[in-house]
């Protein structure tokens, strides 16, 4: 079918925003009889779509969303008007804006917590631990923290549980305050006790060399 101008303008506009392919546009459109919101509501309402870009979570956290994937139309009218924005191109203009405030500490960290209830399944207190080393790998590639990879694999290994949210805020704390090389690591400090067997799986497995003559040297 050929569509008219105003459609494959809306079409373009879809892709744009949620980084779909052309078929998915055309689905969710025509399933909304060609009206936006409709079709983001469908869009954003699929359990199958993942959220590859980290951008995404930080549209998510402008609109207060309760759930990963899934806008409820209230959310997504109220984030744009939070944002200052009445059409779909200028949120797509937002998009590099958006992309920056990651690398505000503070929204970060608020961005971070936030996260964690937007991306555990309804009714469920803790996050479940495959979709939470996703979305460790997601955040600290912004971040960069050095240990990430090791942190997942320390989970899969010895853990294999649930996150709760303790766990999940304590873990920034550490990234924050405690070096990569964790000599400034006080055993004695309130870390959940996951965070301590993980400095005892970095020591064991001689990932980690604690020698603060030679971190102080480097510095």
């Amino acid at each position: 079918h050929k569509l008219g101008r105003g459609n494959r303008d809306k079409v373009q506009q879809f892709m744009v925003i949620t980084g779909a392919s052309e078929k998915v546009a055309l689905q969710a459109l025509k399933a909304s009889d060609w009206h936006l919101e409709g079709a983001f509501d469908v869009f954003y309402s699929q359990p199958q779509v993942d959220p590859q870009d980290i951008v995404m979570l930080v549209v998510s956290w402008h609109m207060k969303a309760a759930t990963m994937c899934e806008f409820s139309k209230q959310e997504f009218i109220g984030g744009l008007q939070a944002l200052g924005v009445d059409s779909l191109e200028k949120l797509r203009e937002r998009i590099p804006f958006m992309r920056s405030e990651l690398k505000d500490d503070q929204k970060f960290r608020e961005i971070y917590n936030f996260a964690f209830g937007w991306a555990k399944e309804k009714g469920q207190k803790s996050l479940a631990l495959d979709t939470a080393i996703g979305m460790w790998q997601l955040l600290f590639a912004e971040k960069q923290w050095l240990l990430v990879d090791h942190w997942c694999q320390f989970l899969q290994a010895r853990h294999n549980k649930a996150i709760s949210r303790d766990t999940w805020s304590q873990l920034l704390e550490f990234t924050w305050t405690v070096d990569p090389t964790l000599s400034n690591y006080d055993a004695e400090g309130a870390w959940p006790y996951l965070i301590d067997e993980f400095v005892e799986y970095l020591n064991e497995n001689g990932i980690i060399q604690t020698d603060k003559t030679d971190w102080s040297q480097r510095r």
